[in-house]
């Protein structure tokens, strides 16, 4: 990530439309959602560049879902009734919805403005328990809100118990959700803190790495639920949006989505990754004198590559196990699957591996998108 991840700008509501942008036009007609004018509306605050510096309203306690149901809760100074009451409305209506966070300072505005860039209706920082109120909007917009993006910023406790109980009413009634998790090393969180020179938001008094330790334990839980987990410890902003662009731009879903991820070993295994393999049993081409200055996109090197012993008959057992592998995962609901091809630096055994097996995926229909995490580090 980039200094201009986390640097804060000037806050606005992404509940209203673009017109500047053409992919969004379409939700200048949307009607946008009833508002309640309150006190709190002059503390709103919506960060368009990172996350270390995001205002969040004072939660509620947590209520339970007949409590929902039966009574209003009190959110901001203004009384909204929670729960998703979509008598008579078509299930085709309901709207999709996928809930974006993570880790202050991974990027989960940059997530949200690529989604808002796609056409989604996107809302930033809604207290959790008012979700499932969300949902109902839009199943009542008649078609006009089909796809509804919002991040979470878990500050406490008590919202993440509102995000667990609107979550299970999102399944109760089911409403098709996704959830996408921004994850970093506290390294680069670190770094992303120090650069805005802003503390983080739950450290109190103690340092920045007391808060990251902090927020990492209460979203532990939530990490282990999510359908999708980006690491965006070595990305840059326009690398994220890449990814957010492989695994939404489409109009329909595909049944399975890969990335395949070559890296080095030497810097480290790659947080999101559901599968690894180790290509360094393959002999190293920086080794040889006259293709060390290239890379595994190189065609002299992946012929190098592919014509030691092993190289071909991996890439076919491999990609055989994969297909038995992709199968589970469909009849799981799992739809991403990230696969980590690693050798010693990233740069040659690696890369023309992954470049091999992405095209084996593709060509067997799982949309593919292949990142080469470590090239030209060295």
């Amino acid at each position: 990530m980039t200094e201009d991840e986390t640097q804060p700008t000037a806050p606005r509501d992404r509940t209203a439309a673009r017109p500047d942008r053409a992919r969004t036009a379409s939700r200048e007609q949307t009607p946008a959602p009833p508002h309640r004018e309150t006190d709190a509306d002059t503390h709103r605050s919506a960060p368009a560049h990172g996350d270390t510096h995001t205002q969040t309203p004072a939660d509620a306690p947590p209520q339970s879902h007949e409590d929902q149901r039966q009574h209003p809760v009190q959110e901001h100074g203004a009384q909204v009734s929670t729960g998703i009451d979509t008598a008579g409305v078509p299930d085709a209506a309901i709207p999709e919805l996928v809930i974006i966070s993570g880790m202050s300072g991974a990027g989960r505005s940059t997530a949200a403005k690529c989604l808002e860039d796609l056409g989604w209706f996107v809302v930033d920082n809604l207290p959790p328990a008012l979700i499932p109120t969300m949902v109902e909007l839009g199943a009542r917009s008649q078609g006009n809100v089909a796809r509804i993006a919002v991040v979470v910023d878990v500050r406490g406790r008590r919202f993440f118990d509102n995000l667990r109980e609107s979550l299970a009413d999102l399944e109760a009634r089911d409403v098709t959700r996704r959830i996408v998790f921004l994850e970093s090393s506290d390294e680069a969180l670190v770094r992303r803190f120090e650069s805005v020179r802003r503390p983080h938001p739950l450290q109190g008094d103690g340092r920045i790495v007391d808060g990251i330790a902090a927020e990492r334990e209460l979203l532990r839980e939530l990490r282990g639920d999510a359908d999708l987990v980006i690491d965006t410890s070595s990305l840059n902003v326009h690398e994220l949006r890449a990814k957010m662009d492989a695994q939404f731009a489409g109009e329909e879903e595909p049944e399975l989505r890969a990335t395949v991820m070559s890296f080095g070993f030497k810097y480290g295994l790659p947080v999101d990754a559901d599968l690894v393999a180790d290509m360094r049993f393959l002999p190293n081409p920086h080794w040889v004198p006259e293709l060390r200055p290239y890379t595994g996109l190189n065609e002299e090197v992946a012929g190098y590559v592919f014509n030691q012993p092993g190289a071909k008959e991996f890439l076919d057992r491999y990609a055989e196990l994969l297909r038995l592998v992709a199968a589970g995962y469909r009849r799981e609901g799992k739809r991403y699957v990230t696969i980590a091809i690693g050798c010693t630096g990233g740069k040659h055994r690696s890369v023309a591996m992954s470049e091999k097996l992405a095209a084996r995926l593709a060509a067997e229909g799982v949309e593919t998108v292949v990142v080469h995490r470590d090239m030209g580090r060295e």
